[in-house]
């Protein structure tokens, strides 16, 4: 995965061993980050702007989540299982998720990450491994 050790050190540093624990926590360790106070404290609105992506929402990041998982060729099942959504349509219900999903997208959403890093990052008429998709 393309960012296993960057998380293999979060978890490291920052999460308690409990297997309740949280993975971000608030200034008093183990705690919530709680709304009202998270973006004074993380100085979010500096911190998108010097990365040059002002107007950025921490929400946005779930939304560009899943839009890549999607791009990486996830069924519209796993990734509701992935979004915690259990409102399914009539089209939907033969659909399922498989065991092996979150292996799958990760996979696949690495090799995206890496093309990204080589400056190689399929177009929207490509698939992960740039080859055409079928249109129809």
């Amino acid at each position: 995965m393309a960012v296993r050790r960057d998380l293999l050190r979060h978890l490291e540093t920052w999460v308690k061993p409990e297997q309740d624990a949280l993975l971000f926590t608030g200034e008093r360790a183990g705690h919530a980050v709680r709304r009202p106070n998270f973006s004074q404290r993380t100085r979010w609105t500096e911190v998108v702007e010097k990365m040059g992506l002002k107007g950025l929402h921490f929400h946005d990041l779930r939304h560009a989540g899943n839009i890549w998982a999607s791009k990486a060729g996830t069924s519209t099942k796993d990734l509701m299982a992935r979004m915690g959504h259990d409102d399914m349509r009539a089209a939907l219900i033969y659909q399922r998720a498989t065991s092996d999903a979150d292996k799958q997208i990760a996979d696949r959403l690495s090799k995206l990450v890496d093309r990204h890093r080589k400056g190689t990052t399929p177009d929207d008429n490509e698939d992960q491994d740039g080859q055409p998709v079928p249109v129809g």
